[in-house]
């Protein structure tokens, strides 16, 4: 049940009206008064005019999914009327815009309906016509910190940071926050049956969101190139990553920039770009969604074969084709695995929120490196746009890069003959040289045939030698890459599996099947390639779950063809609509299960 501190709600309004501010206020202010809060913004694809919502979800127990019901609607889009009082839950609220009439066969029973007359107010308080659309949506925030009870000197105190600077700005916001919240004070009962006391659980936690803090990461591992080519959802990840390195990778005394970002004229440049720098010698990294991936497929092939360092951030939305670019999905798990015509395997790491999408981006150049090979980050459009709540982000000043196998001058001066592909150590690796730092390690880059010296060939055992060492070192790279995350439980006999974004839903959906009495242990992976924990967590329960945001199931696939593990041993639950994933399509699918399997 709905209550102190344990609510969603919801605002449905038009793209391109400015509710992203009013929605974001509403938000912060909350986090400062240290509660857990959590965002997911519900977007068209186009630029301006069609149907927007923006859900926040709090909960004093930190649960950060997606909610499962909305106990309050704020509808001010009317071509979304009908659908916004379905979505509110019996018993729940619809907050209107009385400034016209809701229509009769809108009113359903069983909620409370609310109107107040955004458009007057905003109309009778402000003369230019814009200012009557922007803050209207402060407005409504201000009778929603009424029917909450949100601390106004909190929002005062965001309002000023914001607007400190622009006076008629401010005062203006000031009014429009009143205008909202003295109306819904004198003419309804505030505040509503769930509202907000202020707590002191935020303080170690910052708002972020996932492309944003991938960035940061890009930054904090010594990335100096990107290439990229826009494409919803990630092309904030570049933009942030642009606003970083101006901040702080500018010469101070030059004022020269120590970076390099390109856009690039589509996905096979931005692709080659970045393969073309780390054969250089820079961190260099791209970032897309599906599509983009489609299209750098023979680049990608490239840089496994000639051994080359490179960084790939998918942001991962719905497809196939164009699909739905503003809606999330985890499609693209085989596509990233085996990029590639031929025979081609890849580290591909699964950040679960934004946090992680930090650290995972250090992880991965690291990665890059040390097994000179294409490594994938696979987020996707609910983390990397929506905002999170996580904790605040640590780093060790004395982090050093891990760039692997790399002969410098004096190592070369030794050599009488350098072979790139020689496998010395027989984990795989061979050593690298850089270009220009010594006559000695000077080789050919080929994607055609090659032999471990690095001369051409179209020999088949010379050939399938490659092959083999490069399947070495995949093999040892399940020893280095991120261990799954494990949580157990006593007497449990069913098992969950999941990755990514999934993380949240699942985490909540195994504390609400223990208190139905169904006790679950589970695993989110973190990483491809499998190392034999993950087969061991499967091969352990009687019933395991693997959870995920795709139609095909292509988690399970993976398991099944890379651990040898029966695919009907495992019982697929899905969710591929485009929505986050929430706690109880889990717990529902998971209980309906055993209940089918206990007759």
């Amino acid at each position: 049940m709905s209550g102190v501190n344990d609510f969603a709600f919801k605002m449905a309004t038009v793209n391109g009206t400015g509710s992203a501010s009013a929605n974001s206020l509403l938000m912060q202010a909350i986090f400062r008064m240290g509660i857990p809060v959590t965002g997911k913004n519900l977007f068209p694809s186009n630029i301006q005019g069609l149907p927007t919502w923006y859900e926040i979800r709090v909960n004093a127990d930190g649960w950060t999914a997606r909610p499962e019901q909305v106990d309050l609607v704020v509808t001010l889009n009317p071509a979304t009327y009908a659908k916004d009082v379905a979505n509110v839950r019996p018993g729940g609220y619809l907050l209107y815009d009385s400034s016209w009439p809701l229509e009769a066969d809108l009113i359903r029973e069983g909620i409370t309906i609310i109107g107040i007359p955004f458009g007057k107010m905003c109309v009778n308080a402000f003369e230019r016509d814009r200012d009557r659309t922007l803050l209207r949506n402060i407005v409504y925030a201000g009778a929603l910190a009424a029917l909450f009870e949100i601390d106004m000197d909190v929002i005062h105190e965001m309002l000023t940071e914001k607007f400190s600077k622009k006076k008629s700005l401010l005062d203006a916001n000031f009014t429009a926050i009143r205008l909202g919240y003295d109306y819904a004070k004198a003419n309804f009962t505030c505040p509503l049956p769930f509202h907000l006391k202020r707590l002191d659980k935020t303080k170690d936690f910052i708002i972020i969101d996932g492309n944003s803090a991938a960035a940061l990461g890009a930054l904090y591992a010594g990335a100096t190139v990107g290439a990229w080519y826009p494409i919803t959802p990630s092309t904030s990840l570049m933009e942030a990553f642009t606003a970083f390195c101006k901040k702080f990778r500018v010469d101070k005394g030059t004022g020269l920039n120590n970076f390099c970002i390109l856009q690039a004229e589509d996905e096979l440049s931005a692709a080659g770009i970045t393969i073309g720098a780390g054969w250089a010698g820079a961190r260099a990294f791209t970032n897309t969604s599906g599509p983009g991936i489609s299209l750098m497929q023979e680049f990608i092939g490239l840089a496994y074969y000639t051994e080359i360092p490179a960084v790939f951030f998918d942001v991962q939305r719905v497809g196939p084709s164009t699909g739905m670019p503003t809606r999330t999905q985890q499609a693209d798990l085989m596509s990233l695995a085996y990029a590639s015509h031929g025979d081609t395997k890849h580290i591909v790491l699964f950040p679960a929120n934004p946090e992680e999408c930090f650290y995972l981006s250090v992880e991965a150049f690291n990665l890059a490196e040390r097994f000179q090979t294409p490594v994938f980050v696979a987020s996707d459009l609910d983390i990397g746009m929506n905002d999170w709540m996580c904790q605040r982000l640590e780093w060790d000043d004395n982090y050093k890069p891990d760039r692997g196998k790399v002969l410098d001058a004096t190592e070369l001066e030794q050599v009488k003959k350098f072979s790139r592909y020689l496998d010395v150590d027989g984990d795989g690796i061979p050593a690298r040289t850089l270009p220009g730092v010594h006559p000695n390690g000077a080789y050919f880059v080929r994607g055609s045939g090659h032999d471990k010296f690095g001369a051409y060939t179209e020999d088949s055992d010379a050939y399938q030698e490659v092959l083999d060492r490069l399947t070495r070192k995949f093999e040892s790279a399940k020893k280095v890459v991120p261990a799954p995350e494990i949580h157990l439980q006593n007497s449990a006999h069913i098992g969950i599996v999941s990755l990514g974004g999934c993380h949240a839903a699942v985490m909540e959906a195994v504390h609400n099947l223990r208190e139905r009495g169904i006790v679950a242990d589970y695993m989110r992976i973190k990483a491809f390639p499998f190392d034999s924990p993950v087969k061991d967590f499967i091969d352990s329960h009687e019933v395991t779950f693997v959870v995920e945001q795709n139609r095909d199931a292509q988690l399970r696939a993976l398991l099944a063809i890379e651990l040898g593990v029966p695919r009907d041993n495992m019982t697929a639950v899905l969710n591929y609509g485009g929505m986050p994933l929430t706690s109880r399509i889990v717990v529902d699918a998971v209980a309906k299960h055993l209940e089918g399997v206990a007759v």
